[in-house]
């Protein structure tokens, strides 16, 4: 089997963190991280629907912009403690993090692909056979700038909408899993 036919094989899940895999705290109709290890709250259904994405051969991989680091409102340590106790109770198999504001123009800060094509790079994935799961009009435009498939857990806050429509609007997780399910062969 070429390269090739082994990259086309390989499939992920991108998941954002925050309003995906944890409850997102809301102030004024915007979502915002918890703010230590002891504020995470994993979503309920969370653990179930990630080992049916697992069962199905995906590789989940978070991938989030925790720009608050370099505001000064949050430290690194305080994500990556957060990142450890979803490490160890998700089946997650890496989580790449932009630790940049959007003043910074990086390439790794959702809406940007950056993130999505090095994650796509170290593990040999396709990235339309992919998809990005996300809260965010962020995690949409940056899963559509990378290729991939796009769902939006659409809890109607109080932003801009995506500038690419979601290939799937759905109010849970658990939904975004059975609708990717539902499209794709073993």
């Amino acid at each position: 089997m070429g390269i090739g036919s082994l990259a086309a094989r390989r499939r992920a899940v991108f998941l954002d963190r925050d309003g995906v895999l944890n409850r997102a705290v809301v102030r004024d109709g915007k979502p915002y991280p918890p703010n230590s290890v002891d504020a995470l709250e994993i979503l309920p259904g969370v653990p179930d629907a990630l080992a049916d994405l697992k069962t199905a051969g995906f590789l989940l991989l978070v991938i989030t912009n925790q720009p608050d680091v370099a505001k000064g409102i949050q430290s690194r340590e305080a994500v990556e403690g957060i990142h450890g106790r979803l490490r160890a109770e998700l089946p997650l198999d890496d989580i790449l993090v932009c630790y940049h504001q959007d003043e910074d123009a990086c390439h790794c800060r959702k809406p940007e692909p950056g993130l999505l094509q090095e994650a796509a790079a170290r593990h040999g994935l396709y990235l339309p056979f992919c998809f990005m799961v996300g809260d965010r009009w962020r995690d949409v435009d940056a899963g559509s700038r990378a290729g991939c498939r796009t769902i939006l857990l659409d809890y109607g806050y109080r932003e801009r909408l995506p500038e690419n429509q979601p290939a799937a609007r759905v109010r849970s997780l658990r939904e975004a899993v059975d609708w990717i399910l539902a499209r794709v062969t073993p």
